[in-house]
């Protein structure tokens, strides 16, 4: 069901491609949730700038992953609502890339046939969706076979297929949750470089989870770092790096200054009391 909703409310036939960066807010507004009695959210709020690179970082429980899960509509608020620019997320394009891609991909379709299949769900013409895939599969510069099925592939190729699938339908808003914890480290390396080269050109706003404070650092341009729970905001820190985000980049002296002061944040979160 969650495969089937990442598609839901893709662009129609012939509809335009949301490339530019996108003007308003993501405003999510008294958001509340709780498990068997314990309290994640109450009465919590936030706005970001749509058209944006957004990380999600914190302390492990404080429910990260759940907030891009309500804010995306693949699971219930108790209360609230989450609105982009004015719009619920039904009226907003939305994909969705999930953790574990063995089970988020369709073992017996060929590569190539899992990246189109949202189109066809869609109704799009056989030329068109043949188009949107050639242009995704160029633009991330795939190098591996595509008529192959998933289980001949590596978890990196898996991954991308994944990614590519989700950006085929050109979405509004782009969520990914934790897609490179469950690779090596070169390939999280090289996804990262062209998950960034694909932000650049089409600027989606896109909301990452991340457990790793330096890839949520690299990839964002607004990081948003949380508390335990009851889960409220500590801070937002403004990502001020040049794009692309390269070696030289990543061992700047502005990017370590920013990774201690996320540090400072995230520890004085961990030790704070229940």
């Amino acid at each position: 069901m969650a495969s089937i909703h990442a598609f839901r409310n893709a662009p129609a036939p012939g509809e335009p491609s949301t490339g530019r960066r996108r003007a308003g807010k993501l405003a999510i507004r008294g958001l509340s949730k709780s498990f068997g009695g314990s309290v994640v959210y109450d009465d919590f709020n936030l706005e970001l700038p749509l058209g944006s690179f957004i990380s999600i970082f914190g302390p492990n429980g404080c429910g990260k992953s759940t907030l891009i899960n309500m804010i995306s509509g693949l699971a219930p608020m108790d209360a609230g609502d989450a609105l982009y620019d004015g719009r619920t997320t039904r009226e907003t394009k939305i994909s969705y890339v999930f953790q574990n891609y063995r089970e988020a991909l369709f073992p017996w379709m060929r590569a190539i046939d899992n990246i189109e299949y949202p189109l066809k769900v869609m109704g799009t013409p056989k030329a068109e969706r043949r188009r949107r895939v050639e242009a995704v599969v160029a633009e991330f510069d795939v190098k591996f076979d595509l008529a192959a099925y998933p289980y001949a592939l590596s978890g990196g190729q898996q991954q991308t297929i994944s990614i590519l699938r989700a950006l085929v339908t050109e979405p509004e808003v782009l969520f990914l949750d934790e897609p490179f914890s469950a690779l090596d480290y070169e390939m999280t390396l090289l996804m990262r470089q062209q998950l960034q080269k694909i932000f650049m050109k089409r600027r989606i706003t896109t909301l990452l989870v991340s457990h790793d404070l330096e890839e949520a650092i690299e990839l964002a341009e607004k990081l948003v770092l949380l508390t335990r729970r009851p889960t409220r905001v500590a801070e937002i820190v403004d990502v001020d790096l040049p794009w692309p985000r390269d070696s030289l980049v990543t061992t700047s002296e502005a990017f370590i200054a920013l990774k201690r002061r996320c540090l400072e944040t995230f520890w004085r979160e961990v030790k704070a009391a229940p």
